[in-house]
Parts: structure tokens; C-alpha cells; sequence
């Protein structure tokens, strides 16, 4: 039955076939034909697999990030960081990027970072004098941070998967973030002095508060989320519904750039996104189940003790399976099919489980703007009109630099816990 179900799962894929049917579809036929399970068992595992408390804070962070875009956070958060690196050397480019990460900060979504920030910083960034494919790939790379810093969705899924604590992986994802984002940053620099990119004139101390004194209560999402998790005052997921809340009250009351007609089409699109995100984890879950079921993670548990002694080599291969399977696989359908399998293995050689979660989603990040099928490509195509291979150059020349920053992550794991470290 397993390898029916792997091989119908890949002519699915390779037939351009969703990848919620590929998983789901393909869990239905093996079941059907090569095995004696009864399908009802499929249908309660779907239920089963969204019947997750961790999984109630995916809709919340959805809708806030989805608030902070029409209610002129994002915005202000651009001002911000323009005033703050926009007179250095790829001024512009740094903007986006460190704007990137501030909203990855609030909102956890790499398409909704890419929209948010994209729309305003491409004209600006051809102004500058940057390439199409420089500007198209930095967008699509930029956007990629917000899986690891949090609050992430793509950590929800983790914790919710391995039972690994979220309040942890929030705190970890901070300083994994900011090497992922320095990696870029580093990129930025070396190409706006190679081709001698303007920059822009440096903000003055009195600009540089007045755009920190308007960005201050979009600012405050992220000191309030994670400082509420680990004072105890709420749960990761009551902090979905805190950012939201709050996120909706400064868009309302304080920026006063939402109407009611604008927060409807915001809960519209909030929940389209959130069902297609569940219906993914819920056809991800049964192809969870049936792989346990045939004992595959104890075998690839088995193989690893045998044959991989270090956990050098086994974060190696583990990085290599994870960047081809990302090039091909949306991150939460990555994370519920591969995290299962190979955490037994990893805690077995003493991998520490939340850095394990990090190196995971640094992985799956630079998946998100890997082609052929990286999500984060055609989200940004939207904004930019550009095809694929005119994108191509800029995207290998951040990938390179964020591979740098994967391997910081993987080899020194005080850069995800230390602050864990110091909050115990």
C-alpha cells in the first residue's frame, strides 16, 4: 500500500494536480485498492487532523495579518524602516527587506508579506535603479522570513505535529530570523556598491522619531504577542486572537483607515485563505496517519540509527531532503508529511526538538521562492508582471546567501536558543 500511495502522490504532483487532492486523493485509492482499512477511517482522520487547539490560531493570525494590510500598518512599518536603513548603501533594497521582517513579525504569512510590502516597495525599488530580477527576487525572498519569525504559522503547524511547545518556537524563530534576514541584508550591500546604487539622504533625528512615533502601535503586535505568552498571560493561540483584536482596534480607532465595508472583504479573503491553508493540513494528516500505520517513520528511525551516526551528517541530509522536497511541496504540507518521520531519529541523536522545528522552517522558507514551485514566485509575478526566467538570476543570487544563513542555523543552534536559554 505505501508504494501505491507514494507513486500515485507523485504522478498526481507531476500531473499539475493541487497538491490537496495529490495527498488526499491519492490516500483514498491506496486505501480502496490496496489495502483492508475502511475508507470511513479516512474521512475521521480529515476531522481529526483540524481537531488541533494549536490550529484555531491559523485563521486569528490570518485575519490580523490580512487587518494590518488594509488598516495602514504595514505602511507606517515602511516609513519606519526606510528612516532607519534608507540612507545606508542599498538603502531601498534594505527597506524592504528589514519592512519584510517587521511584518513577517506580525502577520506569520510569506504571500501576505510579499503583497503587503511588494505592492509599495517594487515601483520604488526600479526608481532606485535596481534590476527587474534583483527587485522580483528580493521581494520573493524577503517574504520568505515571516515563516520564521514570529508569530509563524508554519511553527504552529510544527508544535501542533510534534507536540513541541509553540511559546518556545516563537522565542527560538526570533534570533533564526534576524541571520536569515542578515543574510539578504549582506547580498544587498555588496550589489548596490557594485552597481553603485544611490541611496537615500539620511533621516534626521526628528524624522527618524516621527516615523518611529507613528509605526510605534503596529510595532507594539509583536512585544505584546510574545511578551503575553511567556508572562503567562495567554496561550499561543489566545494570542492569535489579542494580535487581532488589536490589530483591528488601531485600524479602526487610531489610523482610522478601515471602514466596516473594507473589514468585510478583509474576513472574506481571511477565510479563503484559511480554508485553503486546513484542507491542506487535513489531506496532509491522513497521509500522516497511513505512513505511521505502515511503519514508516520507525524504519527511516531504524535505517538512521543504522547507518548515520552523527548529528552533523543527519542535519546534512536532512537539509538537502528538505530544500528538494520544498522546491516541489507547500511548507505546512512538508512539515506534516516529514516531521513525523524524522523526529523520533533526531531526538534519538540528540538533536534539540525546537531547533530541530527551526532548521525545518528555515528549510521550508527558502522553498517558498525556490522554482520551479516555490508559492512566494508567483505571488511576487503578480506584483511585477515579470516571467520566470527573467526572475531566475535575482532569485539564485538570495538563495545563495540565504543557504549561508541556513547553515549559521543548522551548525549553531545558540543562534534559535538562546534566548530560550536565558528565559529559563
Amino acid at each position: 500500500m505505501i508504494v501505491a500511495l507514494i507513486a500515485l502522490i507523485f504522478i498526481f504532483l507531476l500531473s499539475s494536480v493541487p497538491i490537496y487532492i495529490s495527498l488526499g486523493l491519492a490516500a483514498f485509492l491506496s486505501v480502496i485498492f490496496f489495502s483492508d482499512i475502511q475508507p470511513m477511517l479516512l474521512i475521521q482522520r480529515l476531522f481529526a487532523g483540524l481537531d488541533q487547539f494549536a490550529l484555531m490560531a491559523l485563521p486569528l493570525f490570518i485575519l490580523a495579518a490580512n487587518i494590518m494590510d488594509g488598516g495602514g500598518l504595514s505602511e507606517r512599518i515602511l516609513r519606519f524602516a526606510r528612516a532607519l536603513v534608507g540612507h545606508l548603501s542599498g538603502g531601498v533594497a534594505m527597506t524592504t527587506q528589514v519592512s519584510s521582517m517587521f511584518f513577517g513579525a506580525l502577520s506569520g504569512s510569506g504571500p501576505a508579506t510579499v503583497i503587503a510590502i511588494g505592492k509599495i516597495m517594487y515601483p520604488e525599488l526600479l526608481r532606485g535603479g535596481y534590476s527587474k530580477s534583483f527587485s522580483s527576487g528580493l521581494l520573493a525572498s524577503a517574504g520568505a522570513v515571516s515563516l520564521i519569525i514570529p508569530p509563524s504559522i508554519t511553527l504552529i503547524i510544527y508544535g501542533s505535529v510534534t507536540g513541541v511547545s509553540v511559546g518556545s518556537l516563537f522565542i527560538a524563530g526570533i534570533g533564526a530570523g534576524i541571520i536569515f534576514g542578515l543574510s539578504s541584508i549582506i547580498y544587498i550591500y555588496l550589489y548596490a556598491k557594485k552597481y553603485n546604487i544611490a541611496r537615500d539622504k539620511k533621516a534626521s533625528k526628528k524624522e527618524l522619531w516621527e516615523t518611529t512615533r507613528k509605526a510605534g502601535w503596529a510595532l507594539l503586535i509583536p512585544v505584546i504577542i510574545l511578551g503575553g505568552i511567556y508572562t503567562g498571560m495567554f496561550t499561543p493561540t489566545e494570542a492569535a486572537g489579542v494580535s487581532a483584536i488589536y490589530a483591528l482596534f488601531i485600524s479602526f480607532f487610531v489610523y482610522r483607515e478601515m471602514t466596516i465595508k473594507k473589514f468585510y472583504k478583509i474576513c472574506v479573503e481571511s477565510g479563503i485563505t484559511t480554508a485553503q491553508v486546513l484542507v491542506l493540513v487535513a489531506a496532509a494528516q491522513i497521509l500522516g496517519w497511513l505512513l505511521t500505520r505502515g511503519q514508516v517513520p520507525q524504519m527511516i528511525a531504524t535505517f538512521i540509527a543504522e547507518n548515520i551516526s552523527t548529528p552533523f551528517m543527519f542535519l546534512l541530509l536532512f537539509n538537502i531532503l528538505l530544500l528538494v522536497l520544498g522546491m516541489f511541496i507547500e511548507g505546512v504540507a512538508a512539515i506534516i508529511v516529514v516531521a513525523p518521520l524524522v523526529y523520533g531519529a533526531a531526538i534519538a541523536l540528540g538533536i534539540d526538538p525546537v531547533h530541530l522545528g527551526i532548521i525545518m522552517i528555515a528549510n521550508l522558507a527558502i522553498g517558498m521562492y525556490t522554482p520551479p514551485f516555490g508559492l512566494n514566485i508567483f505571488v511576487t509575478q503578480t506584483i511585477t508582471k515579470i516571467n520566470m526566467k527573467e526572475m531566475f538570476p535575482g532569485l539564485v543570487a538570495f538563495l545563495g546567501f540565504n543557504l549561508l544563513g541556513l547553515l549559521i542555523i543548522t551548525y549553531v543552534p545558540d543562534v534559535s536558543l538562546f534566548l530560550l536559554k536565558i528565559l529559563e
